[in-house]
């Protein structure tokens, strides 16, 4: 029996041995993947607000989303993604699945999807049915990321939920539901999207905290972190996903992104005055003042106070600016610190002809040309 014991133990110690060789092989590997890495295996998508300028209409603001995805389709950006946001006067994207419909309709390949919709202000069956129709008439293209933020203040999300009391557990709740509605009926479903049921459309997660990380990671879907404007939590999120990820039907392995606001132009200093417009729209935001995006000044000196220099600092802690050479460099020591699968970049830039270019030099710096 005394035999027997040191037999078994002996087993017992080589077999945690050859799991921990396991372990470490495996993560090693998985380091090994993750450093190969490079800015051309990356994938590169946008994230449009329809930002309105100053100067211009509503329907201006539409239109050149449109353009931006039609140039993005022909740049080769893998998806194009559409915010929601309400009662802000600079921001033209708040009827996100109407805004994908017009821009489907005058694009060819180029996925599309929201970056995202805000469940708290949707019932989930109208959210099934809005985004399977989409996916109905414009097949294999249309995404939906789901968010958990208002994406309003206060006084505007009590009017988009009409008393809706949202509780803790109500998010992951629907979630769920929609999944299940972008599925094939289950036998006594009572309720079933029409269209919707079926369509099978990718849906990620969105967030700037934990929570939705950690949600993703429980229901094996990808993960965006919101890192364009609120990059505090982007490592932990990042790692606490993939560490408790749990493969499911909709993806076998951790799939993450991260926001970047990007601008890039020619030389580090055009690029610098052209971010000018981006900073006087988060400086706005500080002050509850106008989100319209204004003409880029050759120094923010006079327009900001310390304090509200360093918040907008922090804003954009993520963010790339430069020629393509410095956002190159910048963008890889991004990618080699967090190790996404891929950035999908934001750009305020005031005049829309540059705008465009910012977003073709941006691809040169995914090719290396």
């Amino acid at each position: 029996m005394v035999l027997f014991y040191f037999r078994k133990k002996a087993i017992s110690k080589k077999n945690d041995i050859q799991q921990l060789l396991y372990i470490v092989l495996f993560r090693y590997n998985v380091f090994r993947e993750y450093r190969m890495r490079s800015l051309q295996d990356t994938k590169f998508s946008i994230l449009e607000l329809a930002p309105i300028r100053d100067d211009k209409t509503i329907e201006f603001s539409l239109r050149h989303a449109l353009e931006l995805a039609q140039h993005a389709e022909k740049l080769g950006y893998d998806r194009f993604w559409l915010a929601e946001h309400h009662n802000m006067d600079g921001i033209a994207s708040s009827a996100t699945a109407v805004l994908l419909g017009f821009i489907a309709a005058h694009t060819q390949r180029i996925r599309l999807g929201s970056g995202g919709i805000m469940l708290p202000n949707h019932a989930p069956l109208v959210v099934a049915e809005q985004f399977g129709t989409l996916a109905t008439l414009y097949p294999d293209r249309i995404e939906l990321g789901l968010g958990r933020a208002p994406g309003t203040d206060q006084v505007t999300m009590r009017a988009l939920r009409r008393g809706h009391q949202e509780t803790e557990d109500q998010f992951p709740r629907d979630v769920v539901e929609i999944l299940q509605y972008f599925k094939a009926p289950q036998v006594g479903q009572k309720i079933i999207a029409t269209p919707g049921q079926n369509t099978h459309v990718p849906v990620w997660l969105l967030g700037s905290s934990l929570f939705s990380a950690q949600l993703a990671a429980k229901l094996g879907l990808p993960y965006s972190f919101a890192s364009h404007f609120a990059p505090r939590m982007l490592g932990q999120a990042i790692e606490l996903y993939r560490e408790n990820f749990e493969p499911s039907e909709y993806l076998d392995k951790p799939y993450v992104s991260m926001g970047v606001p990007v601008v890039v132009a020619d030389t580090d200093e055009e690029a610098q005055f052209l971010a000018t417009s981006a900073y006087q729209r988060v400086l706005g935001l500080i002050r509850g003042e106008s989100l319209k995006l204004k003409p880029p000044v050759t120094s923010m000196q006079g327009l900001w106070n310390t304090a509200e220099q360093l918040s907008v600092e922090n804003f954009y802690t993520m963010a790339q600016i430069g020629s393509v050479e410095t956002v190159r460099s910048g963008l890889q020591k991004l990618l080699d610190t967090y190790e996404v699968d891929e950035f999908i970049f934001t750009c305020d830039v005031y005049d829309t002809v540059k705008r465009l270019d910012s977003f073709t030099q941006l691809m040169q710096v995914k090719s290396g040309n």
